[in-house]
């Protein structure tokens, strides 16, 4: 990516003006025909997704021709501000409707005893999400526009199947979430697949707020979040959990037979293959001259703080809701049957009315959870369509085509399972199978691409550093796997289905290690003597 035009500024006192403007100011308009791959007609939108770039003022005291760049710049504060944004964005996926569900059920059946599996589930989704912004920052391309370069066609295009229906499972379970909440405070009023339509018109909210540019975007989620947040902290000020248990479960671990499952759900949702597409094209929304080392070194640590901070807050958002549950269901009845449609009743009749009902501080962080993880959404289906397609699409076209994808069988399922809130937990465990079988699809490719120089260069990560994180990426689909041969085990039934299995397993593992032996980095070449060592042994 080419550095932007500057305009000619000789004065002094003009630089020292510019030096006091706010932090914040758009990308020049480009005179080049193309930005990142993407036509500049006014219409058709660059890997952003916006006409606009936030450009970091430099605060350099010396000679253009005196300036080192490629040693990293001193700490600003001012410059963390302007690089914060991107990081939260990329957090809502850790505080999605299926998210929230987990923790519900986590604390409800195991109580305070997953805390410390939480916390360290969410210090590995960081270390997955730092390397997507990563491999965004140190390029200049997201990661589907990278899979579409690096692979061939007939896997890359695989490789979008399989992103797309990530996405379209995520975004049912988000749509929903927020249907249930539109309902909660509703009193019943909208049904089910009336929240499900109103919640599909945050396409062309998306739409309005782009055209106010990306901060104004940020700000939006800021404030979602931080609604989240407070009805969240607000029910744990209510609830008043036993401080000693809680410390216990965080500092302790301790695993059960009986809470096996709620384990799996607490690592497995941590890891939402549409983020990591994601994440990799936020970071791209501030302007970086990838031509200086120390510039691209500077954005990774400022992404790197504002994403461990944003991370910060949606572990103790998670924390909240799974001790509230804790603390009032936690040995109980309705232990098991507790869900997103029934937890807010759930807590009413617990808790009471107060100053203000629990039921509808629920539901408020219920709706900020579900508006904002559909928002964030459509905004990874744009840049997974794009990316993987090289679609060159007006943004009303791109944006309406990537929400329809989701929204039409959202309002299908939504009216096939509004029947009983059994439906709807099969539906859900459905869901987080579907997510589950992508993980490796968004993993793989991520974690081979980054470790390659020549996409890289200087940026690729070292072999310990590729060790601990595939050490993370084979834990997780492990985990995952353990869900998926559960589920298959206690719902296959007859012959023609279990060879339908079968067969899939036997492609989709296949295809994995496709993708483990094509990419670069010391695992394939580790894998590939392997191979060779099994030809050899086979030939004798």
């Amino acid at each position: 990516m080419s550095s932007p035009p500057q305009q000619e500024n000789t004065s002094p006192d003009s630089k020292d003006e510019e030096s006091r403007h706010l932090l914040t100011a758009p990308l020049p308009q480009s005179t080049s025909p193309l930005i990142n791959g993407y036509a500049d007609d006014g219409e058709e939108e660059f890997a952003s997704g916006s006409g606009e770039k936030i450009h970091v003022v430099e605060f350099d005291s010396v000679p253009i021709d005196g300036v080192d760049y490629s040693t990293v710049p001193p700490f600003s504060w001012k410059k963390l501000w302007q690089f914060t944004g991107p990081g939260f964005l990329m957090s809502i996926a850790f505080l999605d409707p299926g998210n929230l569900e987990g923790d519900l059920q986590a604390g409800a059946i195991a109580g305070y005893s997953l805390l410390w599996l939480l916390l360290w589930a969410t210090v590995m989704g960081l270390m997955i999400q730092l390397l997507s912004s990563r491999i965004g920052v140190a390029t200049g391309r997201h990661l589907a526009e990278l899979c579409r370069e690096e692979y061939p066609r007939w896997a890359g295009l695989l490789l979008w199947f399989m992103a797309e229906v990530a996405l379209i499972g995520a975004d049912i379970q988000e749509v929903i979430g927020s249907a249930i909440a539109i309902k909660i405070l509703s009193r019943g009023v909208l049904p089910l697949w009336a929240g499900v339509l109103i919640t599909a018109s945050d396409c062309f909210l998306l739409l309005v707020l782009e055209n106010y540019g990306i901060r104004k975007l940020e700000a939006v989620f800021a404030v979602l979040i931080s609604t989240m947040a407070l009805s969240f902290a607000w029910m744990f000020g209510d609830a008043k959990p036993n401080g000693k248990e809680l410390l216990a479960g965080l500092l302790i671990p301790k695993l059960s037979s009986r809470t096996v499952r709620q384990a799996v759900g607490v690592v497995g949702c941590v890891i939402m293959p549409h983020n990591v597409f994601l994440h990799s094209a936020l970071v791209q929304s501030r302007e970086i001259d990838l031509k200086k080392k120390g510039h691209v070194q500077e954005a990774l640590n400022y992404y790197s703080i504002e994403s461990s901070f944003a991370l910060l807050i949606s572990f103790m958002i998670n924390l909240f809701v799974t001790t509230v549950f804790a603390k009032g269901f936690y040995g109980s009845e309705q232990a098991g049957s507790l869900g997103l449609v029934n937890a807010g009743q759930f807590l009413q009749d617990k808790y009471g009315g107060g100053l203000f009902p629990i039921l509808y501080i629920w539901g408020i962080g219920l709706l900020a959870a579900g508006q904002s993880s559909t928002i964030t959404g459509t905004y990874a289906g744009q840049f997974i369509m794009g990316g993987f397609l090289d679609l060159r699409l007006k943004k009303w076209l791109r944006a309406l085509i990537t929400r329809s994808c989701a929204i039409v069988p959202t309002i299908i399922v939504a009216l096939i399972f509004n029947r009983s809130e059994s439906s709807l937990d099969v539906l859900n465990e459905w869901l987080n199978v579907l997510q589950s079988i992508q993980i490796p699809f968004a993993l793989i490719p991520l974690l081979t691409l980054v470790s390659k120089e020549d996409i890289m260069g200087t940026f690729k990560i070292g072999p310990t550093l590729e060790r601990v994180a595939w050490t993370i990426a084979v834990l997780v689909m492990v985990i995952n796997g353990y869900l998926l041969l559960d589920f298959f085990v206690s719902e296959v039934n007859g012959v023609l289905f279990a060879f339908l299995v079968c067969t899939g397993t036997a492609s989709y593992i296949a295809f994995i290690l496709y993708l483990i032996s094509h990419g670069g980095g010391n695992v394939a070449n580790w894998f590939n003597r392997l191979r060779t060592k099994g030809y050899s042994y086979a030939g004798q």
